[in-house]
């Protein structure tokens, strides 16, 4: 266990397979990383600061994947993400986001329905707390960071299964 976390899966959904034009919604996708936590844990704020130690934690997501020794999360330089900086938040707001960001008037294929509800609404529901990472700044953003038109990430911690799943949903 790294930080007291374990990864355990991990799991990416590109529009682009779903979409026969790229310019509709091509450019989209959702990383899903799982990590288990031990019963011991008990705190958010601890299993919070245990995920931005975590390895998994260090992706840029865009295209260089995880670097165990990399500075970067997403468009952020990691040393400036602590735990107070993600807003506790509910379901319906985290589903609301997500929709908005898909486009409400956009009619989502029914494979990439079916896997969104598999791979991120099924979590959201399943989760106790759910923690959304707000904008934090132009001084948070790392030397090429703005390639993401947008940026959003969740923590969801779902205790029955003792697991913690970082969700990020993006586009560039």
């Amino acid at each position: 266990m790294n930080n007291g976390l374990a990864h355990e899966a991990s799991a990416f959904i590109n529009f682009r397979r779903y979409v026969t034009d790229p310019k509709e919604h091509g450019y989209r996708w959702v990383d899903i990383k799982r990590l288990r936590f031990s019963a011991e844990s008990v705190d958010d704020g601890r299993l919070l600061a245990a995920l931005i130690g975590h390895e998994q934690f260090r992706d840029d997501y865009a295209g260089g994947g995880v670097l165990p020794d990399g500075c970067r999360h997403g468009p952020y330089w990691l040393r400036l993400i602590t735990p107070d900086l993600y807003e506790p938040i509910s379901q319906e707001k985290a589903v609301q986001i997500l929709r908005e960001w898909m486009d409400p008037l956009w009619d989502v294929p029914a494979e990439l329905e079916t896997d969104l509800r598999r791979e991120v609404f099924a979590c959201l529901a399943a989760a106790d707390g759910i923690y959304y990472l707000n904008e934090l700044g132009d001084e948070a953003i790392h030397d090429w960071g703005r390639v993401h038109d947008y940026f959003h990430e969740f923590v969801l911690i779902d205790r029955s299964a003792l697991r913690i799943t970082l969700i990020v949903a993006a586009d560039d």
